[in-house]
Formats: C-alpha cells, structure tokens, sequence
C-alpha cells in the first residue's frame, strides 16, 4: 500500500513541476547543463551539484535549478519522503510557496507515517541561517564545505 502511495506522489510531482515551471515561475533559467557543472573544480558548490545530478540521472529543470541545490545544501535524497522534509525544512527556513504548501499539505496526507520526520525537517529549517533565497548560480564556484558552514 506504501508503495502504491509512493507511486501517486511521484506522478503527481511529475504532473504538478511541468505546470508550476510553465504558469508560475518566472525567473531565468540557468542555461547550465550537468556536464559542465562536473568540470567545476571538485570542492565547489557546482561540482556537487552536476555530481548529485548524474549520480540521479537528471539535468537541471529550467527555472526550478534551485531545488537541486536544496537537495545539495541540505543531503537530502529524491525519495518521495525525502521531497516532503526538504520542503518542511524550507518552510521552517522562511520559504513560503504556493507549491510549498500543496506538497506539505498532500504529501503529509498521503505518507502521514513520516510525520515525526517532517516535523525534525521543519525543526532543522528553523535552526539552520536563511538559504532558500540565496542565488545559488552565484555559488556555483564556492567552496562546498564554507557555503555549508555558513548555512549550518
């Protein structure tokens, strides 16, 4: 049965990422490709970003690049729990997101077992220094262990 509801999650990212990046989202893209992000020198913020790309099997999503990087700052995976804590965390960290709120709410109803690690996301989010607005494109060629220092 949890894998069934696993199931629905993940179509309903896949459904609900291709709308919001169309309608909604409004910055410019990156025009980055995960190939050159790996030529980034290996301790940067870039490097780990193409690394975390290609051991996935993505490349950057025009116009929603910052999600990845959320994966990157914070370790979380792309399991579907691990999409809801990443945005409790961020919404403990100030973010606040139509999209934001639509996860929250349907994925806590669909997986509610994970509620106790949503809840230590959220809490994580509050004690960690705002980043969820940072420009991370800007960051590419930053040292990985200082940026994480000083988001931590």
């Amino acid at each position: 049965m949890k894998v069934f509801r696993k199931k629905i999650i993940s179509e309903l990212f896949e459904i609900t990422q291709k709308i919001y990046t169309k309608y909604f989202k409004k910055n410019t893209p990156w025009k980055i490709t995960k190939e050159l992000l790996l030529l980034f020198p290996k301790s940067t913020f870039g490097y780990k970003l193409g690394t975390f790309l290609n051991k996935n099997g993505f490349d950057l999503i025009p116009k929603v690049e910052r999600h990845d990087a959320y994966h990157v700052i914070t370790g979380f995976s792309t399991k579907e729990e691990d999409e809801i804590a990443l945005q409790y965390l961020c919404f403990g960290n100030g973010k606040r997101s139509l999209y934001l709120y639509g996860v929250i709410i349907i994925g806590t109803i669909i997986l509610p077992e994970y509620y106790k690690y949503y809840y230590e996301s959220y809490k994580r989010g509050l004690q960690m220094n705002t980043f969820y607005n940072l420009d991370f494109k800007g960051l590419l060629k930053t040292n990985f262990k200082a940026l994480i220092s000083n988001i931590n």
